[in-house]
């Protein structure tokens, strides 16, 4: 008796496994793994600067497209309200002018978005501060506004009616300075005379000599100086020629000093002599040049000259102390 003998299925072969493709990792990939910031920080500010590039360019295409300014304003807003809003100040170059006042100038607008935030404006109104020479505003997105300022350097205090006012050599104010507290810079008096700054310093460089010794200069009747000297005296300077008659002067008390024996007050507004007066006394002297005589004599004729020396001096001297 056969028997029969039935075959299954072959057995099925095991399915070869499939080799996982190796990552590679590129170079960006490699440098952002070495930047100490997070990737979702990172693509937040790609995310901003996307952002900021096409608030920025929708309200260049408005503007030239003439779209009424509401609309142009409102897109602006949008991008305020997206981060574009002004949230810090960073101020530099400042060295004597109030930062918070910078501050207040900066945020004094209608609106923080900093599409619409007006940079000329702002700089128009830091230049009215006496310290501001020149101002730089501009914008850092999507939060800051940077400002960069130029000061002015003080020149000389200027005294008027009391007063006394810092100002930089170009007369301009700078701020109100307590006697007290005076720095160590020349004094000018007079009104008008801190537009005559430029003037007197021009004057002041043509006797190099000299100019360390003048604490104080009096313009009068804004037209000419009288200068007062660290040991006393005042020189009357001429209107005209007010250079030539210093460096006169500076020679004559190169030759034979004049300043720190005992005279009064030096009157040159008469070119052909230099008078002179001490304390107490009326009468003027004539001081003659030693280039052409080598004595000092009297000359009684000069005790009141055409232009009243003993009075003006008179005047300035409480000018001065005043």
């Amino acid at each position: 008796m056969s028997r029969t003998i039935k075959r299954g299925p072959p057995p099925r072969r095991p399915v070869p496994r499939r080799r996982q493709p190796v990552k590679r990792v590129t170079l960006a990939q490699r440098l952002l793994a070495r930047v100490p910031v997070s990737e979702e920080t990172i693509k937040k500010a790609v995310t901003w600067t996307i952002l900021g590039g096409a608030g920025a360019a929708a309200l260049a295409i408005a503007t030239y497209v003439g779209v009424p300014g509401m609309i142009g304003t409102a897109i602006a807003e949008q991008a305020g309200h997206a981060g574009f809003r002004v949230q810090q100040i960073e101020v530099t170059g400042l060295k004597r002018m109030d930062r918070m006042t910078v501050y207040a100038v900066a945020l004094d607008q209608q609106s923080r978005a900093m599409p619409l935030v007006n940079l000329e404006d702002v700089r128009a109104k830091l230049l009215r501060y006496g310290w501001i020479k020149d101002a730089h505003v501009s914008r850092r997105l999507p939060d800051t506004l940077l400002v960069d300022i130029e000061e002015r350097t003080p020149a000389a205090v200027w005294q008027d009616n009391g007063q006394l006012t810092l100002i930089d050599a170009g007369g301009v104010l700078l701020e109100p300075v307590r006697a007290e507290a005076m720095p160590d810079l020349p004094l000018i008096i007079g009104p008008g005379a801190n537009l005559q700054e430029p003037a007197y310093q021009a004057l002041l460089s043509a006797a190099p000599a000299l100019k360390p010794r003048v604490k104080a200069a009096t313009w009068i009747g804004n037209r000419r100086w009288d200068l007062t000297f660290d040991s006393g005296e005042t020189l009357a300077l001429p209107e005209e020629g007010a250079g030539a008659a210093l460096m006169k002067f500076a020679a004559m008390d190169g030759s034979r000093p004049l300043l720190g024996r005992g005279w009064l007050r030096f009157d040159m507004r008469d070119p052909a002599k230099l008078v002179a007066r001490k304390p107490g006394l009326n009468q003027n002297h004539a001081l003659a040049d030693p280039a052409k005589a080598g004595d000092m004599g009297s000359d009684p004729a000069s005790g009141n000259d055409a232009d009243g020396a003993a009075s003006e001096g008179a005047a300035a001297q409480g000018a001065i102390q005043g």
